[in-house]
């Protein structure tokens, strides 16, 4: 008898935010299971969400302020401030560079910019706080963190001394980096990356090659920002005297369009982000009271365990022997193969266009959690040796 169920969802991108998705699969829960008690716990992975997930769940609040948007233009957004006496500001980088924010229009990954996530790093030093934590995750951008840098007061030269323009279509063309302008208030605070690990700078893997066509780059342009890329960790290394990380491979460093690089050059630490995400939200505590754990995020695939929500719940639900139930906007390739997933539901009931499923993704995702668990409610009553 299923009597607890925790419902703990990451966003589905451009349609649905975390709690949103958490209320339709609540929904879907209903119409089976009506007095079953459902314990929702929208889940953030570093992205959109992520600042006001924390703020609620620590007794903090939000701060509002406009900054550069990654278009170059101002956007209404927010950072942090935790409660519980933890003197600690989150930014979340989706808040002001993330892909939600680069009209479709304007989908140029060589052209936007990270300046506004530096610019939420000085908000937070003007607020006096010890400690700044940045969520990575949803980026619309791939300068490698060249903006936020410059937003701190480093200066990027070309091989003329000049001062290059935003993009991570310049960074081939960065001869110099002059850090003498630095936030010297950055020296008194732990500033720390949250982030997914699996995600490198440069090489094969690199941010540019897997993330950039979803940010609308073509393929010449992919090789453009990878080679751009290159010379910009190339540049930091040398410029910075980085030391302890290596900028091109080392874990973390192609975070949010290679963000993460940018900031371990400045002496951030790149840590894995559900750790520092998630705890806040007694998470394995509540898993553990579950009869049957749902959850859900855009895409349940082979990438699934490398860093994503779905994964890491499942993980951690096996832990505590409770099954776990996956919904997802599209199955892909070894969606059926994550470690932890008992069973899987896709939310589409047949064809359907994507800006349909975009714009009825409550909806969906509400019918096929109903479907999903009609499905294990039957399984249920079978007599044994016949499930």
């Amino acid at each position: 008898m299923l009597k607890r169920v925790v419902v703990a969802p990451s966003g589905f991108k451009e349609s649905l935010s975390a709690p949103a998705a958490a209320d339709a699969i609540a929904a879907g829960v209903r119409r089976v299971l009506p007095d079953a008690e459902i314990d929702r716990i929208p889940l953030v992975d570093g992205g959109e969400g992520t600042a006001a997930a924390l703020a609620r769940a620590t007794g903090g609040r939000l701060v509002a302020l406009a900054a550069t948007g990654p278009v170059g233009e101002p956007v209404g957004t927010h950072f942090a401030l935790l409660g519980g006496g933890q003197d600690t500001a989150v930014v979340e980088m989706a808040a002001v560079a993330g892909l939600s924010l680069v009209p479709r229009t304007r989908r140029d990954p060589g052209a936007t910019t990270t300046y506004g996530v530096g610019e939420l790093i000085r908000a937070a030093l003007d607020a006096g706080v010890r400690r700044i934590v940045v969520g990575c995750g949803d980026s619309g951008t791939s300068d490698g963190g060249a903006g936020a840098l410059q937003a701190l007061g480093v200066r990027l030269l070309d091989g003329e001394g000049v001062e290059l323009p935003f993009g991570g279509r310049e960074l081939w063309r960065i001869a110099r980096v002059d850090a003498s302008g630095l936030d010297p208030r950055l020296g008194g605070v732990e500033l720390v990356v949250a982030c997914n690990p699996y995600n490198v700078l440069c090489g094969e893997r690199g941010v540019a090659r897997v993330f950039g066509p979803q940010k609308g780059a073509t393929p010449r342009q992919v090789e453009e920002l990878s080679a751009g890329l290159e010379n910009w960790a190339r540049v930091l290394t040398r410029d910075l005297a980085v030391t302890g990380v290596d900028l091109r491979l080392g874990r973390g460093t192609g975070a949010s369009g290679g963000l993460g690089a940018g900031l371990a050059s400045l002496g951030a630490a790149l840590v894995p982000r559900f750790p520092v995400l998630l705890d806040h939200l007694g998470l394995d505590e509540r898993l553990a009271r579950a009869d049957l754990v749902v959850t859900a995020e855009g895409a349940l695939d082979r990438q699934t365990p490398r860093g994503k929500v779905p994964g890491e719940v499942a993980r951690r639900a096996k832990l505590a022997g409770r099954p776990v139930l996956a919904i997802a906007g599209t199955l892909g390739e070894g969606a059926a193969e994550v470690p932890g997933v008992d069973a899987c539901q896709g939310i589409l009931p047949g064809p359907m266009e994507l800006a349909e499923a975009l714009v009825r993704g409550a909806e969906l995702l509400t019918d096929a959690t109903e479907r999903a668990l009609r499905l294990i409610a039957l399984g249920a009553r079978l007599p044994a040796g016949q499930a």
